[in-house]
């Protein structure tokens, strides 16, 4: 099974040019490599390359969610 990426840029189209914009600012350059990180991670549980329990992957979802809130306030902000 092929698991589709959460970027911002894919998920946000219409954020695109303010996520390169904020690129520079180092909250959110921050935020964005743990976001990516995780989700990375996600992906390889959900393919099957790498083994967590349930409950271990939820917890990291709920985790993407939380950043990828905060990174859209920013992005709006």
């Amino acid at each position: 099974m092929i698991v589709e990426p959460h970027s911002l840029s894919r998920d946000f189209p219409e954020l695109k040019e303010r996520i390169h914009s904020l690129k520079s600012d180092a909250h959110f350059a921050r935020l964005q490599q743990e976001y990516e990180t995780l989700d990375r991670q996600i992906c390889r549980f959900e393919e099957g390359i790498e083994h967590a329990s349930d409950e271990e992957v939820e917890r990291l979802k709920m985790r993407r969610v939380h950043l990828k809130d905060e990174l859209y306030g920013l992005l709006k902000g």
